[in-house]
């Protein structure tokens, strides 16, 4: 699997939780504060963005539950 396919579920996922509606590349990198062309380049794969590739690493030597729990963990700290 290559970066650009985790980004691109990513993206998917949070579509279909915004009940199928699809977010613009923009929007995206907007929300997520970094340029729209760096978010672009990512999910086609033209460059890998080597902490993004080491998180999805870490994230994977977790089970389901603990995945879970991280990620709350990590959205309170952006409050």
């Amino acid at each position: 699997m290559q970066i650009n396919d985790l980004f691109n579920i990513l993206h998917n996922s949070i579509e279909a939780k915004n009940n199928g509606k699809k977010i613009s590349l923009k929007d995206m990198a907007d929300s997520l504060g970094i340029p729209m062309r760096t978010y672009q380049d990512w999910k086609l794969a033209r460059a890998k963005p080597q902490a993004a590739i080491t998180v999805m690493q870490m994230l994977g030597r977790l089970e389901d539950e603990e995945i879970i729990r991280t990620v709350r963990k990590i959205n309170k700290l952006k409050d």
